[in-house]
């Protein structure tokens, strides 16, 4: 859902201020407590000078501009719920410096220092990551712990990263057991290492995902997760000791782990090791199920992964009509409202 029923908010400075944001910055938009489709006036480098707390109901759209974040801390998604990130590139994320964040109007707390992630979902639910570039972070590119559910990353391009996607705290942190998480038309791009993603406890569907040469493994776990890898296109590279597409953290206990592969494709020797027994099928509701295409239509599928350039017509008439005398928040009293996700 995101910020599909609140007012549109347009970014129009790429300024960062962590406890005093002005309004028209990115960080104005994203703790403030009502629902916000959030959208930029233009191509847009931002520099975060800690990481961005944001806060439920949010929308973050990049379609329309090219909208970079790199170069300092990057997104934390903590607590909160119906979160979507659209079509913005982040890269070369740095750990958060200890300090003072603001996290909605009305709250300052003192953080303790982010990671490095691009992306860290903690103890969230319902967040949707999707059509991003992730690429060259110092910890993970998405981080998705400690207890968090019901989370899809899907049509991202990732390149150029060692530890790319972790679900999961840590071995012993078995609140993670109710985690789900669909993995699916994602591009995992030349130059990834490892963790596309790694898994350890809980559900992941991983589909429809294109996966060029990774250096390590692809797809990763240890604490007895369930993963059904349905309908992807591995490709090996030519190290005839990275052929194999799974890798358990483990030496016992593994074979009664449910992970099984399904109408996927390999290429250049790729293979797969499944385990266990009994049903992998997700468990889906009506309304979130999908039917996962043969792995040989997944080079088409992952075509157009990462941000598209797409100016929609209620965004420019928007921001036409914010120019001449709407401000970014008093457009929750007017009717324009995206629809879709």
């Amino acid at each position: 859902m995101g910020g599909k029923n609140g007012a549109i908010y347009v970014v129009t400075d790429p300024s960062d201020d962590p406890v005093n944001p002005k309004q028209g910055t990115l960080r104005y938009g994203a703790i403030q407590t009502q629902p916000l489709w959030i959208i930029f006036e233009r191509d847009m480098a931002i520099t975060l000078k800690n990481e961005l707390m944001m806060n439920s109901y949010k929308t973050i759209d990049g379609r329309g501009a090219r909208v970079e974040i790199s170069n300092g801390p990057c997104i934390t998604i903590e607590g909160v719920s119906h979160v979507i990130i659209h079509g913005i590139s982040i890269h070369d994320c740095k750990p958060g410096k200890p300090g003072m964040v603001r996290s909605t109007p009305d709250h300052v707390g003192e953080r303790l220092g982010s990671d490095g992630d691009a992306i860290s979902v903690f103890a969230a639910s319902n967040v949707w990551i999707d059509h991003c570039y992730l690429a060259r972070c110092t910890d993970g590119l998405v981080d998705v712990i400690h207890a968090s559910n019901l989370v899809t990353v899907s049509n991202n391009y990732f390149t150029q990263h060692d530890k790319v996607m972790l679900l999961g705290h840590r071995d012993g942190y078995t609140a993670d057991r109710i985690m789900k998480v669909t993995v699916v038309f994602n591009h995992f791009g030349p130059g990834l290492v490892q963790r596309l993603p790694r898994v350890r406890y809980g559900y992941a569907h991983v589909a429809n995902n294109r996966y060029d040469q990774w250096i390590m493994y692809a797809i990763g776990g240890s604490a007895d997760p369930t993963i059904l890898s349905e309908g992807n296109y591995f490709v090996a590279s030519n190290d005839p000791y990275a052929k194999q597409v799974t890798k358990r953290e483990t030496y016992d206990g593994w074979k009664s782990w449910k992970w099984r592969s399904t109408n996927d494709v390999f290429v250049n020797g790729a293979y797969f090791v499944p385990s266990g027994w009994g049903s992998c099928a997700p468990n889906y509701v009506t309304s979130q199920y999908f039917g996962a295409a043969p792995g040989s239509l997944v080079p088409a599928l992952t075509s157009d992964a990462g941000p598209l350039l797409v100016c929609h017509i209620r965004m420019l008439t928007y921001i036409v009509l914010y120019y001449i005398h709407i401000g970014p928040l008093e457009a929750q009293h007017r009717d324009f409202y995206f629809e879709g996700h």
